[in-house]
């Protein structure tokens, strides 16, 4: 059984250390990766010197070093956790089993459930977004998943061969979450214990301008993801606004024969029109979304034949 400890890093150097040396502890016989993005600090030689394999990801962004080093590596099972040390290397038995086990292709640290992230992390508005997201995502899977935006995931090769990488920055734990449910992958959450980052190890993230990237990540996920409810409900609200201009305008006609409202006549079958197309938008796009969906099905199920085919070959 091979396994990567996968470790993307940006200006890490008071914690990567200690990361490594915590798995190389629990995981003695496993390969420990460091992506450097571009560190301004001594990360990547602090990184080479705990006897971490150490490469560098020139483009910047959590998401392309997640889509390289998905490329590069090969495995059975990845544990993928963020450098900042607020994870608990001792939890990777619990995830790894679970991969081991088929219980999970894909495996959550849930941060949330025991209340340890929401004890510990000090930006109020970070608890916010991940409560915003979380609670969309199961709102439009019909889902039950406690934390959508850990860092810290266990995955099995058939998830890591057949996952798209489209987003290039911290949003790569959404499209994660996301991916796997949309395209039926096993999931399961196993509680950990979250620690703050030490004191002179600072966020990366921005309250601001990321929180607008995680509205926009909302946003993208309902239309990629689910095409007809996304654009029925823009349908909904412009034919409710047709309605609203239209009625007074249908009952003086009904009253009088005559129509002396010819602008609100207009706007009304303006809005009606706009609706309308928006609904039938949804349904061409929910059309192409499935057949997406049945391409990907054919394309994993050669995944897991190559797979298998190269397993018996090397036996």
């Amino acid at each position: 059984m091979k396994v990567a400890v996968l470790i993307p890093c940006y200006n890490e150097e008071l914690t990567i250390k200690t990361v490594i040396e915590d798995f190389r502890k629990e995981l003695p016989e496993a390969d420990i990766y460091v992506y450097d993005n571009n560190s301004t600090d001594n990360t990547n030689q602090i990184a080479r010197e705990a006897g971490a394999i150490v490469k560098k990801e020139p483009r910047q962004g959590k998401g392309h070093v997640v889509r390289q080093m998905f490329f590069d590596i090969d495995a059975d099972y990845y544990l993928m956790v963020d450098g900042d040390d607020t994870y608990p290397a001792e939890a990777c038995h619990s995830l790894l089993e679970a991969l081991v086990n088929g219980e999970a292709d894909m495996v959550i640290g849930d941060r949330l459930s025991n209340g340890t992230y929401t004890n510990e992390n000090k930006r109020p508005m970070h608890n916010f977004g991940n409560n915003l997201v979380r609670n969309s995502i199961n709102m439009l899977y019909g889902s039950n998943i406690q934390d959508i935006m850990t860092g810290y995931r266990g995955f099995n090769k058939y998830f890591v061969q057949s996952y798209p990488v489209l987003s290039n920055g911290f949003q790569i734990e959404t499209e994660l979450s996301i991916h796997a449910l949309d395209k039926r992958f096993k999931l399961k959450e196993i509680p950990i214990v979250y620690r703050d980052r030490p004191e002179g190890s600072e966020s990366k993230l921005n309250t601001v301008s990321d929180g607008f990237k995680v509205i926009m990540t909302i946003v993208n996920m309902f239309k990629n993801y689910k095409p007809l409810f996304f654009f029925s409900v823009g349908a909904f609200i412009f034919m409710i606004l047709s309605l609203l201009m239209g009625v007074p305008v249908i009952n003086e006609f009904i009253r009088t024969g005559f129509i002396s409202k010819v602008p609100s006549a207009v706007l009304a079958v303006g809005l009606m029109l706009v609706g309308l197309l928006l609904f039938i938008t949804g349904l061409i796009l929910d059309t192409v979304v499935n057949n997406s969906r049945k391409d990907y099905e054919l394309a994993l199920h050669d995944i897991y034949w190559r797979n298998n085919m190269l397993e018996k070959y090397k036996k």
